[in-house]
């Protein structure tokens, strides 16, 4: 069972970071009603408000901001003493946090963490997708899943498959009705499904042979932000589609979409898991190491 002083404390430090009691409950896995309760319950002990609370935003106040910058640091400490003891487990067990981009998670998902699970039952694991690029010490996350080019350079990565494409893809009805493009230039003629990116911009579909390099702003009937809809779109003969190749992979094999302009769709760098170096690291920790690497061996 977690202690309950620790849990108050990393609750204050999931807020600070997060800047939203809601974020931070949905990371710590906890209702926004109980985490807001217990931040209350811990400034009604400690006589001082933590937070300045809005509708509209969250804020450390003067003493909050110096309670988080020594609170901090003696949880890391309290955080290497636990993983120094749980070295000596013989079974793994406890809790693995992992952040990554949601293509990169889906792609790690099968060959790594579906076999972990299944490998270690006593092993729990708490994966975070999100499209920003988080310090994952600092945001107390044991792993990162992101594109080998992502990696900072002061993390060890351990490379979870080959190289990579994107895929432009659409039904064989939407190309029976509007025929297929021959160049990129030619989907201007085209509906496109436009993807929001997670700061709010549109992304941009890249097209490179031969050394020409393009960027188009596509357009068409609905913009979206998330890929599965997106698929389904596509599917549903609404336009082309614009993913990782491993997304539509299955769709393409069973002759449910048709992909277009392969030699237009350049190669990207693989999938990485990467984490920092660890001393004393426990038994869970090293075993999911530990399969990453068989994993990339095979």
């Amino acid at each position: 069972m977690a202690d309950p002083g620790l849990t108050r404390l990393t609750s204050v430090l999931a807020i600070a970071r997060r800047k939203s009691f809601r974020a931070a409950a949905l990371e710590l896995g906890v209702s926004t009603t109980a985490l807001s309760s217990t931040i209350a319950k811990l400034e009604r002990e400690l006589g001082v408000r933590l937070f300045n609370r809005t509708t509209r935003s969250v804020a450390l106040t003067e003493a909050g901001r110096a309670f988080v910058e020594q609170v901090g640091p003696a949880l890391d400490i309290i955080r290497e003493a636990m993983e120094a003891v749980r070295s000596h487990q013989g079974t793994p067990s406890g809790t693995l946090r992992i952040n990554a981009f949601a293509t990169a998670a889906r792609e790690a998902f099968a060959p790594l963490i579906r076999e972990y699970v299944q490998r270690y039952p006593g092993v729990h694991v708490d994966l975070v997708t999100e499209g920003r690029l988080v310090d994952i010490v600092a945001d107390g996350y044991d792993f990162g899943i992101r594109s080998q080019d992502m990696v900072p350079v002061d993390m060890i990565a351990v490379p979870l498959g080959g190289p990579r494409s994107f895929a432009v893809v659409g039904s064989p009805a939407y190309f029976a009705a509007h025929g297929r493009p021959q160049h990129p230039g030619d989907l201007r003629d085209h509906a496109c499904i436009r993807v929001r990116l997670p700061d709010g911009g549109l992304f941009r579909w890249k097209f490179q042979r031969s050394g020409e390099l393009l960027h188009l702003d596509v357009d068409g009937p609905i913009t979206l932000d998330e890929a599965t809809l997106a698929r389904m779109a596509v599917l549903e003969n609404v336009g082309i589609g614009y993913f990782m190749e491993s997304d539509v992979r299955e769709d393409l094999d069973a002759g449910r979409l048709i992909q277009i302009l392969p030699d237009w769709t350049p190669s990207l760098p693989p999938v990485c898991l990467y984490y920092p170096s660890r001393r004393n690291s426990s038994a869970a920790f090293q075993a999911f190491v530990n399969l990453a690497r068989e994993l990339a061996d095979r």
